[in-house]
């Protein structure tokens, strides 16, 4: 029997590394695991997989460059677990890729999921990646948080200015997960105080369902001028259609969670969304990096691909963690990777930037040049939020 020494049985593996040999024997690369908790079934499970995508581009190309961070080469692994857009089994899994895989950081796509790990990631110790735009996310003091896109009070003002230009009667039929429920209380108040009338309000359960016929009727009953949508981009797009089948003439809203493009695969192309305003499709954007991460994107997972934002943010983000690493010399220290995550936001690369990133604030938020989508004449077409 071969005889293994002890000390190689008990050695304690770094948070996230998992230990590798070469067919010599030696040590060749250490394996840095980053853990995500996602839906990757049920309704939302689309969503998770875009996550997911954009992470694994990024571990890729890291990968295939060379990542060595304090003397030592390592190998990026995305481990990720669904947990079916619940809040709960979010807080399993990354009770689980904290213990089994030692995961310095974990990610996370949805408020719920964020809000319940940030119950216990200082204690557990590890750096929670949170793609929620919920500003709360980054307001409660929790020094291993970022956020990853950018707030989301910043659409509010100009999407109300954009389409109260075509009626003040507003009919809420949004999703009624937590993501959701932040955006209307923080929408609904704000559509009241710019001079317009919210005529009705009837959440529904985007992840279980795949009828809206009663729940849209019931909103299209009161005559609304505008429509405010939003969860998942496939159920959206399915609230949409029914609203037209029903119809509805008026332009819709549509929450930041949901892309128009995937929306309009959905529904059959844009003219359903005639109108419309919300956040600008990565195929639709004319800036370099944006170009740039839509042909890798496609090359990477098929010619008929289309990148969203929830790929290339958290793509992005992974790179700027992984420099973030390198500037604090370390793989395993949540707090010294947070600290510079500033610094290496600012430092990415036009290449990996196609959200155009420009830094990460004090309290862990994202700081990005945002821009939105409208549907004019049928077309996707590029605003800038301070240009409406």
């Amino acid at each position: 029997m071969r005889f293994i020494p002890k000390a190689l049985k008990l050695a304690p593996l770094a948070a996230t590394v998992a230990l590798a040999f070469s067919a010599s024997g030696a040590w060749a690369q250490e394996v840095l695991k980053i853990g995500l908790t996602a839906p990757l079934s049920g309704g939302a499970a689309l969503y998770g997989k875009n996550v997911l995508n954009g992470l694994n581009l990024a571990a890729k190309e890291i990968n295939a460059q060379g990542l060595t961070v304090a003397g030592k080469k390592y190998k990026v692994e995305i481990v990720a677990l669904d947990d079916k857009y619940s809040p709960a089994e979010a807080s399993i899994n990354a009770r689980r890729l904290k213990q089994q895989h030692e995961t310095a950081v974990i990610y996370v796509p949805h408020s719920g999921g964020a809000f319940a790990l940030q119950t216990f990631n200082q204690q557990e110790n590890f750096l929670l990646m949170a793609y929620t735009s919920v500003p709360t996310i980054t307001e409660k003091g929790n020094k291993l948080t970022m956020r990853i896109p950018p707030n989301f009070m910043t659409y509010i003002e100009p999407f109300i200015r954009y389409e109260m230009k075509k009626g003040k009667k507003l009919g809420m039929a949004p999703a009624d997960h937590d993501y959701a429920k932040a955006w209307v209380a923080a929408f609904e108040p704000a559509w009241i105080k710019a001079g317009g009338t919210v005529v009705s309000k009837n959440p529904m359960s985007y992840n279980k369902s795949a009828d809206f016929y009663t729940g849209v009727s019931r909103v299209l009953e009161t005559k609304p001028d505008v429509m405010f949508i939003g969860g998942p981009s496939e159920p959206t797009g399915l609230v949409a259609k029914q609203a037209r089948e029903l119809g509805f003439k008026g332009s819709f809203i549509v929450m930041d969670q949901a892309k128009m493009d995937e929306m309009a695969k959905v529904i059959g192309g844009l003219q359903m969304l005639e109108g419309s305003i919300g956040t600008l499709p990565l195929t639709a954007d004319e800036r370099p990096g944006a170009k740039g991460f839509v042909a890798a994107y496609r090359a990477a997972y098929g010619a008929n691909m289309n990148p969203s934002s929830e790929s290339s943010l958290n793509y992005s983000s992974l790179h700027i963690v992984v420099n973030a690493m390198k500037l604090a010399g370390t793989v395993s220290d949540p707090a010294a990777i947070r600290a510079k995550l500033d610094a290496a936001a600012k430092a990415l690369p036009d290449a990996l930037n196609p959200n155009d990133f420009n830094g990460v604030d004090e309290k862990g938020g994202s700081v990005l040049n945002t821009v939105i989508g409208v549907v004019e004449g049928g077309k996707l077409k590029g605003v800038r939020l301070k240009d409406l």
